[in-house]
């Protein structure tokens, strides 16, 4: 039962597809072969009867997302119409035309084909939105000026200005119709949405037709009647010339090709847009995902198949996939359903198709065309930062009326591009410089030790870079680091928000480097992306472009807090402080307890214990219960917050003379994290028992060690503090 209803609603979606889609595939099929005289009007409306049929059955066999409706669509009657006339005024004769009218067809297919095979599919997607605006504007308009002289009832030939500045060709009839079918169109959605708009408006422009005939009997004839379609032909006729067509395809030759290889490229990326886009909003509605490439196989396939026939090529369509939606599809053979029943309706109803007006259908198209002009895009008028957006639509939109369609696409394309480095120029790629002597390593330091940092850190200083490091954004880059060559040492770039690097600024990286080796500074990187959004891992490139070798002067960390480690150690040593791999210190030695008497000292380190770790080894672990206070007399220790299994957050780094595990010896909670040796260690342990035994003899230096712990943690706690105001400004 659940099969059967499936089916069920997959016939009245695509019923209901076909009846929205085939009114416009008819139009846009006359639309097409208008310009190559009013005798092939008729074939026109074959074509895109053909067009739909084909595509509604392809397509969605071989792309498969799931209710999506291909047939006819206004991009590609606007390039074949185009393509047409400049055929035409350039000499061709009408057998060359429909020949290259069907070649663009099934090129534009073949390219489709082409794109989902490299999986161009997502690049497509991308495509800029001024771009794609522009050109669908353009388009809009295209067909509304190529269908007003047919809604006016002008002669063949006639083009916009020409109609509008003469009246006396214009026909009342045409007009009347023309009106008729607009207001219903514009009204139908109003009153009921059972029926699409488009049905109803034509079938109101066919009834307002035949009232007219009842008044001017001229009109009820069908032979060389201009205002309708006229005879589709019978099969056999129809069948023959797209023979004859085809067997002249052994004279074309390598400049026929050339003339139709842009005009496809072009026609193909439209398609593919058009249908791509119609994708997105399909999988926002259900839910679901549509598979890009597929897709565009499918599609390229359903174009060649359309072309082969006779047909004209299309696109995934929004209008008749929402109404398919709506009447209860839910797979794709709704679109199957929608190809097989635009046929069935051409064999049934093939001799009221001969009747439809000409002015009807412009009608229909001229109300597609308008509703295909972006008017949101007149607010980027609105904000100066928009007004170039806006620029490139209206650049697209002239071009595509006053030269071609064609040169529209690259005019807006190049336009886009220029824009982009426009917007990666202006935007600033330093997203904070700070010096070392503004923000601290994990590396808890000694009193003394932090203020030679604070003395002698802007040696040091590190730069955190953001956004796309290439040739627009070089120079700027080059003037933010070109102050700090000649008075810093250490360099430090932070490279996390790095999107992308190109070869001009590594060049110019790898200057950067020389000029700090001359007075033997170090240039040195911190997170350097492995997986840039190009999949590309820096490292590796700064190795292939020689600026990060094993012989290189450059360092690289993995982390910043590495890198200023390593600079403060380095700054450290350069001010002779005793450091790594010094002699242990004695208890009177480490800053906690100078200044107290050598007597009382003597006898508190008699009751501490001396423990000693090799690097890695664990000293305690987070969970542990444990009130031992660590005083380090050789080597460091890191302080570890476990994450899982495999990872670890480092909190801190306590060098020779500091302490650790002060929170546990306070409070006598377990332990909050892991404490784990960097280096060979030795160690002063004093227990909470222990302490509070000796305090009861030596309540003085009891007191004084609480005080020491509490100053040294508010010198800990000042530096924090400091560091976060200059991080917050």
């Amino acid at each position: 039962m659940k099969l059967l209803k499936l089916e069920a609603g997959d016939f009245w979606g695509g019923f209901a597809a076909m009846l929205v889609a085939l009114p416009s595939a008819i139009a846009f099929g006359v639309t097409i072969y208008s310009p190559l005289g009013a005798s092939y009007a008729a074939q026109g409306a074959l074509a895109g009867i053909l067009g739909a049929t084909a595509l509604g059955l392809i397509a969605p066999a071989l792309g498969g997302t799931n209710r999506l409706i291909t047939a006819p669509c206004a991009p590609a009657a606007a390039v074949l119409s185009a393509f047409a006339i400049e055929f035409m005024h350039g000499g061709g004769n009408l057998e060359s035309a429909l020949l290259m009218v069907s070649m663009l067809g099934l090129l534009a297919g073949l390219l489709q084909i082409f794109f989902g095979m490299v999986r161009l599919g997502r690049l497509i997607e991308y495509m800029p939105y001024p771009v794609v605006s522009g050109y669908l504007s353009g388009v809009g308009l295209i067909i509304i000026g190529s269908q007003v002289p047919k809604f006016l009832g002008a002669p063949k030939g006639a083009h916009f200005w020409e109609s509008l500045a003469a009246p006396g060709i214009w026909k009342w009839q045409s007009m009347v119709v023309g009106a008729v079918t607009i207001g219903v169109m514009l009204a139908a959605p109003r009153v009921t949405k059972v029926v699409p708009a488009a049905i109803l408006a034509l079938l109101a422009g066919v009834l307002a037709y035949f009232g007219l005939g009842l008044a001017d009997p001229a009109l009820l004839t069908l032979e060389g009647n201009p205002f309708v379609v006229g005879s589709l032909g019978g099969g056999g006729s129809f069948t023959d010339a797209m023979a004859s067509r085809w067997h002249a395809m052994g004279n074309i030759g390598l400049d026929q090709i050339k003339s139709i290889a842009v005009p496809a490229l072009t026609l193909a990326v439209l398609l593919s847009i058009d249908t791509l886009k119609t994708c997105v909003v399909l999988d926002a509605l259900t839910r679901s995902r549509h598979k890009s490439n597929r897709e565009l196989i499918g599609q390229g396939f359903g174009n060649v198949a359309s072309a082969v026939i006779g047909g004209i090529p299309g696109a995934g369509t929004m209008g008749a996939t929402l109404v398919n939606i709506s009447s209860g599809a839910v797979s794709r053979f709704s679109g199957v359903f929608e190809g097989v029943l635009a046929l069935v309706a051409f064999l049934i109803l093939g001799a009221l198709i001969s009747w439809v007006p000409v002015a009807a259908l412009a009608a229909i198209l001229m109300v597609i065309g308008v509703r295909m002009i972006d008017r949101h895009s007149f607010q980027f008028l609105k904000q100066r930062s928009t007004i170039l957006d806006f620029a490139v639509i209206a650049a697209v939109v002239a071009t595509a009326l006053t030269v071609s369609l064609i040169a529209a696409s690259g005019i807006g394309i190049v336009l886009a591009v220029f824009l982009f480095i426009r917007e990666q120029i202006g935007g600033t790629i330093i997203r904070r410089k700070l010096h070392c002597n503004e923000t601290f390593s994990k590396r808890v330091r000694t009193h003394e030790e932090m203020e030679i940092l604070v003395a002698r850190g802007e040696r040091g200083v590190v730069i955190e870079l953001q956004g796309s490091l290439f040739f627009g954004t070089t120079n700027q880059l080059y003037s933010a680091l070109e102050p700090e060559l000649k008075t810093r040492d250490y360099v430090i770039l932070d490279m996390r928000r790095v999107q992308s690097v190109d070869v001009t600024a590594a060049h110019m990286l790898d200057q950067v480097k020389d000029m700090l080796t001359e007075h033997h500074g170090f240039l040195i990187f911190s997170q350097l992306p492995q997986n840039l959004p190009s999949g590309r891992d820096m490292q590796q490139y700064f190795d292939q472009v020689g600026l990060v070798r094993p012989e290189s002067p450059v360092r690289v960390f993995g982390e910043l807090d590495e890198a200023l480690e390593w600079v403060e150690d380095r700054i450290l040593e350069d001010a002779v402080c005793e450091l790594g791999e010094q002699e242990a210190l004695w208890l009177s030695e480490i800053e906690l307890f100078k200044g107290r008497k050598e007597q009382t000292l003597a006898a508190l380190e008699q009751r501490m214990e001396k423990r000693s770790y090799k690097a890695g080894d664990k000293i305690f672990k987070r969970g542990d219960t444990s009130d031992e206070l660590f005083l380090i007399r050789k080597g460091a220790v890191r302080i570890m917050l476990p994450i899982s299994e495999k990872q670890s957050h480092h909190l801190g780094t306590f060098g020779r003379g500091a302490f650790f595990g002060e929170m546990a010896f306070l409070d006598g909670d377990v332990r909050s994290a892991d404490a784990v040796a960097f280096s060979d260690t030795e160690l002063y342990v004093l227990s909470r028992k222990t302490f509070e035994a000796f305090a009861e003899e030596h309540k003085k230096l009891a007191l004084g060690l609480m005080e020491g712990l509490a100053s040294v943690l508010a010198s800990r706690l000042r530096y924090t503090n400091a560091e976060l105001r200059v991080l917050e400004s």
